[in-house]
């Protein structure tokens, strides 16, 4: 790599780095997993860092999302290994109703199986279209929409109280 190149690279880091920790928390569901899975894919990135045409960011999530679905498929195969002490809970800002809804959703999204969960991010956290869930995961868009259609009725099932609150903010 030349000079010019690595300076590419850590603008790049710089840049959107923090939407792409953002992301892998998502995925990971914790800051030490999310901070890992981000530095494994930016490091698959900056060996092809050359190679890459155009806007990397799109190249850099690709990695973030079949790495965490491939940790899935292994960890899967693991068993759990018990602590003695959990580990503290950040505290929210938010009113304590806010936050306990916040937790609940987010035990329920870790609860989802691996493609469901990837769907939810990138529908509604990336925001991508259909077709666009379905190219990044490789699979067909009636695949996408049945797995979020899945993946919807199972956070309402696990979570009721959101329906309610989002019916509140509707009002």
């Amino acid at each position: 790599m030349t000079e010019g190149t690595d300076g590419e690279f850590t603008a790049f880091v710089n840049e959107r780095g923090d939407i792409l920790l953002r992301i892998a928390y998502v995925l990971a569901g914790d800051q030490h997993s999310a901070e890992d899975l981000l530095q494994n894919a930016l490091a698959k990135a900056y060996a092809r860092w050359s190679r890459i045409r155009g806007d990397a960011e799109p190249y850099v999530r690709r990695i973030l999302y079949h790495d965490q679905v491939s940790g899935w498929r292994r960890r899967s195969r693991r068993p759990e290994v018990p602590v003695a002490v959990l580990p503290e809970r950040v505290v929210s800002r938010d009113s304590g109703q806010d936050a306990d809804l916040r937790m609940l959703l987010r035990d329920a999204l870790l609860s989802l199986p691996p493609r469901q969960r990837a769907v939810l991010t990138l529908r509604y956290l990336e925001d991508l279209s259909v077709e666009q869930t379905a190219a990044l995961l490789g699979c067909r868009a009636g695949t996408v929409a049945s797995q979020t259609s899945k993946a919807l009725a199972r956070l309402r099932q696990l979570v009721p109280a959101l329906d309610d609150s989002v019916t509140e903010e509707v009002r």
